[in-house]
């Protein structure tokens, strides 16, 4: 098998994640490509190395059968990024805090190293929005999200006004701080936190949810991943923030902006018997009797 390792190379406990990673795969024998990134903070700090790896580049094309991203959520995004369109399969080691795409613990890497390697992996299929826009283009990374394309007003600026086209036809004027696009993987991410519903990665929808409505009859509504999502946004500043799974770009009111399904997916690898559901009965505490 051969393994491509990413990671947040910053973060706490990734140097001894990174070689107890490296032993496992060693063990069995794997193919070993390590980003550039890794490989430089590795043999910054003198860390355990294998024998014999390959380096990928920024922008380097590469193949792997699996990908391995270590550090939270946003790693896991930043990773899903550089694999874009290739189709290799992402499986999250957590370091952090909540990691609710990630499914392995650095506590846990021997075992599931051996488990991987024993019985495979499962495979989550999901999907991205694309941005396209009118005027100034998008130049804060890839136009593409796997959480959401966020839609804000800049600091304490007044709200926004975004007039909202769903498939060709004009839907509503919202008033808010902002508007989120989101997918079915990030339906648990910034869309819950404004009160919308969580959607299951087979889901072929995506959520609209306003981010402080000054309107209470404007809720977060669910339409078909075919559609397309067309806004037009206007501020008293005269520009406004679209944010891209938090890669963040400043457009003035005069850029359209058109979402929606990118044309390729990511696959989220899982461990074998590691369900979504079991994901958000230990993330979430989802069913937990909490009461005293």
């Amino acid at each position: 098998m051969k393994v491509a390792i990413f990671g947040s190379v910053a973060k706490n406990g990734f140097i001894p994640t990174a070689e107890r990673l490296l032993r496992c795969l060693g063990e069995y024998g794997c193919g070993i490509l390590l980003y550039h990134e890794v490989r430089d903070t590795l043999e910054a700090r003198d860390a355990d190395m294998p024998a014999d790896y390959a380096v990928i580049g920024e922008n380097e094309d590469f193949s792997a059968d699996l990908v391995f991203s270590i550090g939270g959520d946003g790693t896991f995004l930043k990773t899903a990024m550089r694999i874009k369109d290739k189709g290799i399969p992402i499986m999250g080691i957590k370091l952090g805090n909540l990691g609710f795409l990630v499914d392995m613990q650095t506590s846990d890497i021997e075992n599931a190293v051996h488990d991987i390697m024993r019985n495979g992996f499962s495979v989550e299929k999901r999907s991205l929005l694309q941005l396209k826009t009118d005027g100034l283009e998008y130049a804060a990374g890839e136009p593409y999200a796997l959480n959401e394309v966020a839609v804000l007003k800049r600091d304490s600026s007044s709200m926004l006004k975004i007039d909202a086209t769903l498939n060709g036809e004009f839907f509503c004027c919202y008033r808010a701080d902002g508007l989120l696009v989101s997918t079915p993987t990030g339906s648990t991410a910034y869309a819950l936190s404004v009160g919308g519903p969580i959607l299951m990665p087979q889901n072929h929808s995506l959520v609209i949810s306003p981010v402080a409505s000054h309107s209470l009859n404007l809720r977060p509504v669910v339409i078909p991943d075919n559609w397309c999502v067309d806004l037009k946004v206007s501020s008293r500043s005269g520009n406004f923030m679209v944010s891209l799974d938090g890669r963040s770009q400043v457009l003035d009111n005069k850029t359209g902006l058109h979402i929606q399904k990118a044309p390729f997916c990511t696959y989220i690898a899982k461990r074998r018997g590691h369900t979504y559901f079991q994901t958000l009965r230990e993330k979430f505490l989802w069913g937990a009797d909490v009461r005293l």
